[in-house]
C-alpha cells in the first residue's frame, strides 16, 4: 500500500519535487513540537489564568450536568445556571491549594507562636504606645464623653491634666502589659490557618503569584520542554517507512496511527516536565534519573526566598494578622480580652479618683466606661497597622524567618509543597495534552495527507 504526501488542498510531491518520506522528515517533527509547545504552553497558562471565573450561557448545559460524572462535574467550566466558562485550575481551588500552602509549608515553618515571638511583641507594644500617644487626650476625651459626659464636662480642668498626665506616664507600660496577656494566650485568639485560607481565599491572584513566584524559571522550563515534541515526530517519520511491512498492524491505517502518536506526544511531553522540574527531591544516580535532581530543588535557595517573601508581605503581614486578631472567627475572645485588660488600666489611670468617680456616677456606669475602653481600642488598631514602615519592618523579620526555615526544609518536602498542588489537576493537563495533539495532528493530515 503507497501513500503520497498530498493535502487537501496541496500536492506536496509534485510541488517540492521530494518524496513522501523526505516530507514526512521535515513536517513531522516540525508539527510535532508546535504540538508540544502549544501543550506545555497552554498547560501552564491553564494553571494559572484566568484568576476568575469568565464564562457565557450556553443552552442545554444545565440540563446535562447532572447526568456527567463527578470528575467532569468539578471542572472549572461550569458555573450554576448552566454558564460555561474556565477559571484556571489553581484559582479555582483557592480554599484547597491554600489549604496545601498552609500544611505543606506555614505549618512546618511554626505555629503562631512562632511567628508571634519573630514579630517581637515588644516592639509591636512600642509602636502601639507611639500611635496612642498622638491621640492619648482625644482618646481620653471621647471614653469618658461617650458614656457621662457630665461628669467629664464637670471635672476640673486641673483633675483632667491629673489622668492625661497618668495615662501618658503610664502608656508604654500599659501597652507592654495588654501585649504580654495576649501573646500568653495567643493560639486562643488566632489561627495562622485560618488567617491563610481565607485571605488566599478571598484572593485567588495572590495564590498565583505564590505559586508562579516560587517556580516561574521551572514554569518557563516546562514551556520549553516541549520542543520534545520534535524529535519524537521524527520517530514517527521513520516508523511510518516500516508500518506496512509489519504483520497485522499494517492493517492499521496510517491517518490513525498518525492521531494516536499526535496524543501520546501531547502527553509525554507534559510528563516529562513535570517529572523533571519536580521528582526526584534528593539527587540520585543518573541511571534512575538523566536530570539527577529535580530543576526545583537544585534551586530550593533562591526559591525559598521568593516564597518566604510573598508569605511574609502578602499573607502573613501584620494589616492581615490585625483583622485576623480583631475580626477574625476568634475576634470576640480578643475584644473581650481587650475590654478586661484595658478595664483594669482605666481603673488604675484614675488611681484614688476611682473611688470618687464611682460614687458619683454609679458602679454600673462606671463599668460602661472600662467597657467602652475595649471599643476604642479596636477604632484605633487601623492607624497602628497603617504605618507603612512598621509594617515592613514587621514583614522583613517573617520574610527572613520563614526564608530561612525553607531552606533549611528537606529538598523532597519542599518539591511536595508545590508538587502537591499540580498533581491534583495533573490528569487534566494530560488529557488537554493529547486532545491538543490529536487537533495538531488533524492539521498535519489535512495538510500532508497521511
Amino acid at each position: 500500500m503507497s501513500y503520497m504526501a498530498s493535502g487537501v488542498f496541496i500536492d506536496w510531491e509534485e510541488m517540492t519535487g521530494q518524496s513522501k518520506f523526505v516530507i514526512d522528515l521535515i513536517s513531522f517533527p516540525i508539527f510535532s513540537a508546535i504540538a508540544g509547545l502549544l501543550t506545555n504552553w497552554t498547560g501552564v497558562l491553564m494553571l494559572f489564568a484566568p484568576t476568575r471565573f469568565h464564562g457565557f450561557y450556553m443552552p442545554g448545559v444545565k440540563t446535562i450536568f447532572p447526568f456527567l460524572p463527578r470528575k467532569l462535574q468539578i471542572l472549572p467550566t461550569f458555573a450554576p445556571g448552566g454558564i460555561l466558562g474556565f477559571q484556571g485550575f489553581v484559582p479555582a481551588r483557592a480554599e484547597k491549594m491554600a489549604s496545601f500552602v498552609v500544611d505543606k509549608a506555614i505549618a512546618k515553618i511554626g505555629n503562631v507562636n512562632d511567628f508571634v515571638r519573630e514579630l517581637e511583641p515588644e516592639g509591636i507594644a512600642a509602636q502601639v504606645a507611639v500611635v496612642l500617644k498622638s491621640q492619648l487626650r482625644p482618646l481620653v476625651d471621647e471614653l469618658m464623653e461617650k458614656e457621662n459626659p457630665r461628669l467629664w464636662n464637670d471635672l476640673p480642668q486641673s483633675m483632667k491634666e491629673v489622668v492625661y498626665s497618668r495615662a501618658e506616664a503610664q502608656l508604654p507600660e500599659i501597652s507592654q502589659r495588654a501585649f504580654a496577656e495576649m501573646g500568653d494566650n495567643i493560639e486562643d485568639l488566632i489561627d495562622v490557618k485560618l488567617l491563610a485560607v481565607g485571605h488566599l481565599r478571598r484572593h485567588p491572584e495572590q495564590l498565583k503569584d505564590i505559586f508562579y513566584g516560587i517556580g516561574a524559571p521551572e514554569l518557563r522550563f516546562m514551556v520549553k520542554s516541549g520542543l520534545l515534541g520534535g524529535p519524537m515526530g521524527l520517530l514517527l517519520a521513520l516508523y511510518l517507512q516500516i508500518h506496512d511491512k509489519i504483520p497485522v498492524i499494517s492493517l492499521i491505517p496510517h491517518w490513525l496511527i498518525i492521531l494516536v502518536v499526535a496524543a501520546l506526544i501531547g502527553i509525554i511531553v507534559n510528563v516529562i516536565a513535570i517529572k523533571v522540574v519536580f521528582t526526584p527531591g534528593e539527587p540520585m544516580p543518573r541511571y534512575k534519573y538523566l536530570w539527577k535532581q529535580a530543576k526545583l530543588a537544585k534551586r530550593q535557595d533562591a526559591a525559598a526566598g521568593d516564597f518566604g517573601h510573598l508569605l511574609a508581605y502578602k499573607v502573613l503581614s501584620m494589616p492581615n494578622i490585625a483583622r485576623e486578631l480583631l475580626a477574625g472567627p476568634r475576634g470576640d475572645k480578643t475584644v473581650g480580652m481587650l475590654t478586661e485588660i484595658l478595664a483594669k488600666e482605666i481603673n488604675g489611670l484614675l488611681g484614688p479618683m476611682s473611688t470618687m468617680v464611682r460614687f458619683a456616677v454609679g458602679g454600673k456606669e462606671m463599668d460602661h466606661i472600662s467597657h467602652s475602653a475595649g471599643g476604642l481600642a479596636l477604632d484605633l488598631a487601623p492607624s497602628i497597622v497603617e504605618d507603612e514602615s512598621f509594617s515592613r519592618d514587621q514583614s522583613s523579620k517573617i520574610d527572613k524567618f520563614a526564608s530561612d526555615k525553607l531552606r533549611k526544609m528537606p529538598a523532597s518536602e519542599f518539591m511536595d509543597m508545590l508538587y502537591s498542588a499540580i498533581e491534583q489537576d495533573a490528569w487534566l493537563l494530560y488529557a488537554h495534552g493529547g486532545l491538543l495533539g490529536i487537533l495538531v495532528g488533524c492539521v498535519h493530515l489535512l495538510t500532508f495527507g497521511a
